[in-house]
Order: structure tokens, then sequence, then C-alpha cells
């Protein structure tokens, strides 16, 4: 292996992260519940359910308050974002603060099935405006920086998903390549795979998977940090598989799964709200040659338009 070739993921040091905003920390409970341990989740529940209650407690009385353990209340403070419980406290009185404010995200019922659609369209808004500000507010800023820039001084950029999160990585590439960027989406995991072996420094690779441990996107992600290449991954689960191979991690929220709307048409209105934060960052840091661009693609379209905006036969 090459001398400019990274050292394994062991020996990398784990990418700094900033604790989530108090409004975020009811999506943080969402997202990562299904990951934790029952009484991890006995805990993440309490203190989403009562932030003002739980804001009271020592680490000691909302240990018994949940049947658990301190240490579980420690380890549920960090998986959730926070250095330690302290930390978490402040949180919980904050979002109770806002709470009392009247600025505390409200809560909605699920989907269901006799729904008429006018309720189904004032759902699906309330819970689409209410992710995206989670997003907003737990996504990193000086990760996202460090990635974007990145992407603009990539020779070449690989974005790897699967399914709804392939169409996201799609949707990347087409922007990247309106500002003359080279980037592709590769949509078999194999041809996924021989593309990262060709990465090499100067090279970006990311992964989009809400889950945080899909196979699929996983293996071009190792496959592109082992030849140097920076890496990324947008997912929703910080603490998975995936981070350990990525040089920047920027995490995404999801609306409440239901029997009508399942994680991948929940997390997939995150993962585009960063990938538009992606590229209007590059768009930003490349605009002398993005503008011209830009416009170059619209010129070489504008013959399939009429004038009056009706797209011709």
């Amino acid at each position: 292996m090459s001398s400019k070739l990274k050292e394994t993921f062991t020996a990398v040091p784990a990418p700094a992260v900033t604790p989530p905003a108090p409004g975020a920390l009811a999506a943080k409970v969402r997202t990562l519940a299904p990951s934790m341990t029952r009484s991890m989740q006995r805990v993440a529940e309490a203190v989403a359910g009562d932030p003002a209650g739980s804001a009271a407690l020592t680490v000691t009385g909302l240990a018994e308050r949940t049947g658990t353990s301190e240490a579980t209340v420690v380890r549920t403070a960090r998986i959730l974002g926070y250095p330690g419980y302290r930390d978490l406290r402040l949180a919980l009185a904050a979002l109770a603060a806002e709470q009392a404010a009247g600025r505390a995200p409200a809560v909605t019922a699920d989907i269901a099935v006799d729904d008429p659609l006018a309720d189904v369209v004032a759902k699906l808004a309330h819970e689409e405006a209410q992710c995206l500000a989670d997003t907003a507010a737990a996504l990193d800023t000086a990760q996202l920086e460090s990635a974007v820039g990145a992407l603009a001084t990539a020779r070449r950029t690989d974005v790897y998903g699967i399914g709804a999160s392939h169409l996201v990585g799609q949707d990347l590439v087409q922007k990247l390549l309106r500002i003359g960027m080279i980037a592709h989406a590769p949509a078999d995991p194999h041809l996924a795979v021989t593309n990262a072996v060709q990465l090499r420094a100067g090279d970006v690779a990311i992964a989009i998977t809400h889950s945080g441990r899909t196979t699929d996107v996983i293996e071009p992600l190792r496959v592109a940090f082992e030849h140097g290449a920076t890496t990324i991954a947008i997912t929703g689960r910080p603490d998975g598989e995936i981070a350990q191979y990525a040089d920047h991690v920027l995490t995404t929220s999801t609306a409440r799964e239901s029997e009508l709307r399942p994680a991948a048409m929940s997390s997939r209105t995150s993962q585009l709200l960063v990938v538009d934060c992606l590229f209007i960052g590059v768009a930003q840091r490349t605009y002398e040659r993005a503008a011209p661009a830009l416009s170059a693609s619209y010129e070489a379209l504008a013959h399939r338009h009429d004038p009056r905006g009706r797209d011709l036969p």
C-alpha cells in the first residue's frame, strides 16, 4: 500500500461533534432510539417527553425515575451528542423554556389509512417542515465547512447510495455537473467499488445512508478511504459503522416512521437539505467558474423551450 494512503480507521481520530441544539433533542431521540438498548431508550424517551422534569433531576434521580443506572444515563447523554449529563440537563432546561414560550415543535398524529387527503397534506407538510428544522438545528457546520472545502477542490467526486438514497445522490451529481465538476453516482454496487478503487488523494467520496449500516454503501466508502480520498458520510446514525470510514459526518434527522411513511421516505427530505447545503457551499467557493458553467448549461437547453416557457415537442 502506498505511503500516501491513509492508515486504517482505528488510527484516525473521531471527528469532533457539536452537541445538538435543544430544539433538536426530540429529533435525535427519534433517530437514535432504535439503535439503543432498552434501558437507554427509557432514558431517552423520558428526557424527550418531559424535558422540564428531567432537567430538575440529578443523574441519580433520572436513573431512579427510569429504572436504570447512572452509567446508563451518562451513556445515553453521550449517544445523544452531549459530552456528559450536565450538558444534557442544560439542553433540557433550554428546551423546557422554549416549550413554555410556545416555540417547541408540535407533534402530529400518524397518517391513518382513512385520513382525508386534506389531512394528509397538512400532516406531511408539518412533518417535512419539522424534519428540515431538526436537521438544520443538528447539522455540524464545522463538519459541513470542511466537507464543502474538500468538494470545492476535488478532482473527481463519487456518490454512493442505494434505493432512495441513490436518488438523492443523483440529485447532487447533476448539480455538480452543472457547475463543471466531475461527479458520478454509480447505481450498481459492484461498479461503485470498482470506481472507488480509482480514487486518490484530492478526490472525494460521499456515502448516503440513513441507517449507517448499508453494506453496499459502506464497502465503496471504505475502499475510497483506504485509497486516500476524502470521505463524507450523510447519515441519520452518526455512531453507525459508516462513520468509521468518514473524514466528515453530516447528520440528518427524520420524521417519525409509520406504516405509510417508512424511513426511506422520511429520511429523503433531510438528505436533500444536506445535499443542497453542500452544493450551495461549493458554488459559493467556486463562483468564478460555477456561474459561467451554470449559464452555459442553461443556454445549451434554452432551445428546448419556446418563448412562453412551454416545452417543445
